[in-house]
Parts: structure tokens; sequence; C-alpha cells
């Protein structure tokens, strides 16, 4: 047992002492590059996913979650032989049931020959400190790739750089990908917002965006989806493909009641062809154990199915989706609620077919 720890640890130190460290490499301001998933202007200065002009008039605690960077991603091209990010934290959140890599990690992506998106590694946060640094893969052939960089799902993002080896260049993406035209805007909860994925590329938002090579909004407030119609007027000007509202474990059956409609009235007052799924709840697998939990679950989704029925007898761009596709293991969350990335990864395969129906097939 004492070889085998030996070994280990001579591998751990092996590979920590052939790291280039962040410190020496060269740094490029992402505020310069594209930024995705965002439905505010110039977010590339605060890397926030609601606009200014809200601050004032919305629930604090949901302005407090629009400064958390889920699902918002840099993209760029570089011959970067190494490279890595550098980016300060705004809370130096923690959770004890999600990992830093999640809560205030980044994740690195490239696009390959075949247009589709592969990992490259996810650059792990400080845990003593705001300011982060991490050489994210280093030994590359210096060419030029085309990069998707996505931010941190729990926490904010005060500034962020692109580092390489110093004789690389970091330039705006020369293809375009995702493509950004007509976004999926997706509304929710925790879930939605990315609890509990291991990195920030992992969210289904994420994983969907990547699947259908099309820009993701991510709408997801932790505890907080409960129909703010001034949500649904931000969501209302933007030109989605579609609109997903996946609110329901944040929402008592009085608020469906009171608020599902008026929201999306204001979205159709707009915007009055775009397909709008409504999602069940998932049965969270407590529900096995827990009778009040199972009754929840289960009346908010008859309620939800009841005002789906009313709202389609007029409108024929309001679809549904049920419970039985949304979670369909009882090993898929990290605590009965949140899902850990094998969650995720089933909740957009999914979302898949019913998304496919909207706005066509993936990877298109």
């Amino acid at each position: 047992m004492k070889h085998i720890l030996s070994l280990i640890t001579a591998l751990s130190l092996s590979f920590t002492l052939q790291a280039i460290k962040p410190s020496q490499m060269a740094a490029h301001d992402a505020s310069t590059l594209p930024l995705l998933g965002t439905l505010a202007p110039d977010a590339s200065k605060s890397y926030s996913r609601l606009p200014d002009s809200l601050k004032d008039s919305i629930r604090t605690d949901l302005w407090e979650l629009g400064k958390h960077s889920a699902g918002l991603a840099v993209r760029f091209r570089s011959d970067a032989s190494a490279i890595g990010a550098r980016w300060k934290s705004t809370n130096k959140f923690n959770m004890n049931h999600m990992t830093a890599t999640g809560i205030r990690g980044v994740d690195l992506y490239v696009l390959d020959d075949d247009s589709t998106w592969t990992p490259v590694a996810s650059g792990r946060p400080s845990m003593s400190s705001h300011n982060n640094a991490s050489c994210i893969m280093e030994n590359m052939e210096p060419r030029m790739r085309e990069y998707m960089l996505y931010l941190s799902l729990y926490d904010g993002v005060d500034s962020l750089y692109v580092l390489t080896d110093s004789a690389a260049r970091v330039l705006p993406p020369a293809v375009d990908l995702p493509r950004r035209d007509h976004p999926m805007v997706m509304y929710g909860t925790s879930i939605l917002q990315g609890g509990c994925a291991s990195r920030p590329g992992m969210v289904h938002t994420s994983v969907l965006g990547r699947m259908f090579n099309r820009e993701v909004i991510n709408l997801g407030f932790s505890g907080n989806a409960r129909l703010d119609p001034e949500i649904a007027r931000l969501m209302a000007g933007c030109d989605a493909s579609v609109y997903v509202l996946d609110m329901l474990p944040n929402c008592t059956a009085d608020i469906l009641e009171s608020r599902l409609e008026p929201f999306v009235a204001i979205l159709r007052a707009s915007r009055p062809d775009v397909p709008i799924p409504l999602v069940e709840s998932p049965m969270f697998p407590a529900w096995r154990f827990n009778s009040e939990v199972r009754t929840t679950l289960t009346h908010k989704n008859d309620v939800l199915r009841a005002i789906y029925r009313c709202l389609a007898a007029t409108d024929p761009h309001i679809y549904y989706m049920s419970a039985d596709r949304v979670l369909d293991n009882v090993e898929a969350t990290v605590d009965n609620y949140h899902y850990t990335d094998l969650g995720f990864s089933r909740f957009a395969e999914a979302m898949k077919p019913v998304l496919e129906t909207i706005i066509g097939p993936a990877g298109r």
C-alpha cells in the first residue's frame, strides 16, 4: 500500500512540476472577445446575464443571481501551444454539495473539424483567493484552433484574461459557431443555473447548446424562478428560436395559477409565434420515500397540465414536456434534487427530441 501511495504521490508531483506557471504566460483581455449567453448589452465589462436597466426594478435576489455568469461563454481562436485563463471571482462562493470547478471555475472546449465541440479541460479556482489562474493545457501543436470558454455557474466573474504562451495570438473567432441568430432562451431554477454540475460545460443548457451548435441564454435563478414579469419582458426582447419555461421546482401551485398565463402573455405580446415548451417538474427521487414531496410534485404537474390545455386551445405554439422524460435515473442527483453530470446529460438527451420538433435537427 505504501508503494502505491508513493507512486500516486510521485505521479501527482510530476504533473505539477511539468505544468507551466500561469504567471509565466501572456495575458489577453477577454473583454474584447465575443461573449455568448447574455441578454445584457456590453456584458463583457461585467460578465452579467441581466442588463443594468433592471437593477432597481427587480427583486434584489434576482439581481444578485443575474450577476452569476451561468451559461456565459467567451469565443475566440488561438494558435497557442499552452492555454489557460486568469479570472477574478466576485464572491469566492462555496457550497457543500457542488464542486468548486462548477461553482467558480472555467471550462475550455475546442471546435473539432466536424464542427462538434470537445472538452479540453477545466480551469480550477483557488480555494483561498478571489483571484484565480490556471494553465488548462500545454505541449500542444501550435496551430490555430477555435475555442469556447465557459464561465462560472454559481459565482460572478469580475475580470477575465485568456492565457497563452508568449508567442501565441488570441483573435476573435473565424467560425460562426455556435450560431447566434435566434438563440434558445431557457428560464428556470437552480438546476437550470447549473446545480450541481462538476464543471461549467456540463449544465444541460450548455450541453444542448453544443448539441444544436446554437447560442443558449441561461436564465436560471437559484430558488427564484417565480415567474417575475420583468424576466418575461427581458425574454420578449430577444428574437429567440424558443422560450423554454422550466420553473416548477421554485413555484407553488398558487404561483403557477396566478402568474404563468400573464408571463406567457407578455412573451406573446412581442413574439406571437416563438415556440414555448412548458416543462413539468421532475419526479425527484425523494418522492419514493417522502409522501409530501410526492403529493406536491404531482399536484404542481397537474396544475401545469391544466394551464397548458387552456393556453393550447388558442395558441398553436405552446408545447409540453412531461416529467417522465426529465429524470429517469434515481442516481442522477447529488441530493435527491440537484443533478450530477449524469443527470444533466440525461436531461439534455430527454429535451433534445422536444427541441428538434420545434427548431429542427441537432447539429444542423
